[in-house]
């Protein structure tokens, strides 16, 4: 049996029968046969059920984000948000994609020739519970359009978030076993992921989780020669320079840091400040971040609600900790708040720097790492002082010299006077061990699309 855990008071949910090989086995042959049978459809039909799954979304989304809530503690407002970017990716798609996956001619004397984007069956979907909904949705969005099947291995502790929206897809009109939820043992995940990607009927497959993770899933496509898309981890870097308007790059700084709890690979983690300004930055942030509000989820006035899980509470209280050691300095936080639930305080550590957990590991809730820079070449040099590669932003009074700057640093995504996001109207995705490949835009509706070649003489 598998049982969701609500972390805001540590109370038991619900509890779900995981299946057995034989029901696994038949979930994925009622998939593969569907999905074969959609890449039939055509594409103006397959794009006339988003438009009606954007309005089962947002029928849905009370009960949705209820759920979202309960098993990871999203604050509620929050959630709501991630069932209507769901929703409008899935317009956006609907008016988009046909124009995205239209035969391209192609001139060349004497042959009709073109590019053509087809589909390619049954891709694997392994997705994390931070996004529960958006997560899933903005794979299964363009997969589904392009013409392909979605099955789904959803983190266990929102496995209920899971089982919703396939009944989602399904209200909308998509064909019944076209979407599906594998509800595994976690125990069994390893081996039953990397047979399943093994096997014949699975095209492809995504995974947006860990490195640990994305290692084990890139290398068993790897294996069997598949294609495969990794959304892995993050440290963002927020560059201040010197010419920015500090009061709203500290406000957006907060936002950048707490939205989801501080639990999101695209949340800035490494806030890297020229000296000329850190004292004032600094000053304003920690005004900000000691406003928030933190408790109930359910509450609409709490900004911050509880960490997943006590053990990723705990791994957050061991790098904070570990940093302290190494000379950072506390100003705001730093420690677990007493009481039920899986709370943590929304903690700034400042002085910060290559060396310090806080600073070289992903950090995946309310803790912001602060380092100074002397000067904007200092300071591209800490943000590029990463393993990872998500997103970026920098802010500054000239926004030609912040789109200067970032060049200099590799990302995924480089956000000039603005807070990094995903949109569904530009590519998401990450370089080094942020992962590959491409979601969102025309990139990620092409991703799980064979891009075959005609000629015809």
């Amino acid at each position: 049996m598998i049982t969701t855990i609500n972390p805001a008071n540590g109370n038991m949910l619900a509890t779900y029968g995981a299946m057995t090989p034989a029901e696994l086995e038949q979930v994925v042959g009622q998939a593969a046969a569907a999905a074969a049978e959609w890449g039939a459809v055509p594409v103006a039909a397959r794009l006339d059920v988003l438009t009606r799954l954007a309005a089962e979304l947002r029928g849905s989304a009370d009960d949705l984000a209820a759920v979202v809530t309960a098993e990871m503690g999203k604050p509620i407002g929050e959630a709501e948000g991630e069932i209507e970017k769901s929703a409008v990716t899935a317009e956006y798609y609907a008016a988009k994609g046909a124009e995205i996956l239209a035969d391209e001619p192609v001139a060349i004397d004497g042959v009709r020739a073109w590019v053509s984007y087809e589909p390619i069956g049954l891709v694997l979907a392994v997705m994390p519970w931070n996004f529960p909904v958006w997560q899933v949705l903005r794979f299964a969005v363009p997969t589904l359009a392009a013409g392909n099947g979605v099955l789904l291995k959803h983190s266990l502790n929102v496995t209920g978030s899971a089982l919703a929206i396939e009944a989602v897809f399904r209200a909308a009109g998509f064909p019944e076993h076209l979407v599906r939820t594998l509800v595994v043992e976690e125990a069994d995940v390893p081996e039953t992921i990397e047979r399943l990607i093994a096997d014949d009927r699975i095209a492809a497959v995504t995974l947006t989780g860990s490195n640990r993770a994305g290692a084990a899933v890139g290398a068993a496509a790897g294996r069997v020669s598949k294609k495969s898309v990794l959304e892995l981890g993050g440290s963002d870097a927020f560059v201040v320079l010197a010419d920015a308007n500090i009061e709203a790059a500290a406000a957006a700084a907060v936002r950048a840091r707490f939205t989801n709890s501080g639990q999101s690979c695209v949340c800035a983690k490494r806030f890297i400040v020229e000296a000329a300004v850190a004292d004032e930055f600094i000053e304003r942030f920690v005004v900000g971040v000691k406003g928030l509000a933190v408790g109930d989820p359910t509450d609409r006035s709490v900004a911050v609600g509880p960490l997943a899980r006590d053990d990723l509470r705990a791994a957050l209280q061991r790098q904070v900790d570990a940093s302290l050691a190494a000379g950072a300095v506390l100003v705001a936080g730093g420690a677990s708040v007493d009481g039920p639930g899986y709370f943590f305080e929304p903690t700034v550590l400042t002085g910060t720097a290559p060396g310090m957990p806080a600073f070289d590991e992903e950090t995946f809730g309310p803790v912001a790492a602060v380092a100074v820079a002397r000067d904007a070449d200092h300071a591209a040099e800490l943000a590029g002082a990463t393993p990872y590669g998500l997103g970026l932003s920098i802010w500054t009074g000239d926004p030609d010299r912040g789109v200067r700057l970032a060049r200099r640093i590799t990302s995924g995504a480089a956000f000039v006077n603005a807070v990094v996001a995903s949109d569904p109207r530009v590519p998401f995705g990450g370089t080094k061990r942020s992962g590959y490949g491409r979601e969102l835009a025309a990139a990620g509706l092409r991703e799980f699309t064979n891009t075959r070649t005609y000629w015809v003489a």
